[in-house]
């Protein structure tokens, strides 16, 4: 994975949602001025994967509210992606709002740290990025264990309150300078 402090690699994805029929260019400068989640996946149309994109979903208004954008990556194809969000199929994810986006030459998996050298697919992992485009936080698990969207809100929340934060702190709570 990246360091955290850095710049973020940029990268040039086709974007799809439920709402575009044509795909749409994305690239980080895109999202200059906000932060950003990048939330590499291993595959659509996998067992682990669509609970971790419909949770996101449900997520997508605390995340706006914190201006910040969620850019789920897999290295499938975009037409992979359309077809995984209109099939009638357990592990298809139907109409959502968060936007899937192709990796599908493995160029921002590899820039970014997270290809898995023997499924040529992305690692299940997450990077933060802040406004600026320099990295704040990175995660990355082991494929069959997912994500939590809550605890992702609450690192986001911290990395924006400016402090320093003790385990388990929670908006609201005083940070750590604010208790001396």
């Amino acid at each position: 994975m990246l360091n955290i402090g850095t710049i973020a690699p940029d990268f040039k994805v086709d974007t799809v949602s439920s709402y575009s029929s044509l795909p749409i260019p994305s690239t980080l400068d895109n999202y200059k001025g906000k932060w950003l989640i990048l939330f590499f996946y291993p595959f659509d149309f996998s067992i682990v994967c669509p609970t971790e994109i419909r949770v996101m979903n449900t997520y997508l208004p605390e995340f706006e509210k914190l201006n910040t954008d969620v850019l789920a990556i897999s290295t499938d194809s975009i037409y992979t992606h359309r077809a995984w969000l209109k099939a009638d199929h357990p592990n298809a994810i139907g109409a959502i709002d968060l936007t899937l986006a192709s990796d599908y030459t493995k160029e921002v998996a590899q820039a970014y740290d997270v290809l898995d050298q023997n499924t040529g697919a992305s690692h299940r992992a997450l990077y933060i990025i802040n406004p600026d485009g320099v990295i704040q936080y990175a995660t990355m698990t082991n494929g069959n264990v997912g994500r939590s969207a809550a605890e992702t809100v609450r690192v986001l929340q911290a990395l924006q309150s400016g402090g320093m934060c003790p385990m388990d702190w929670t908006l609201g709570e005083k940070t750590i300078e604010e208790e001396f």
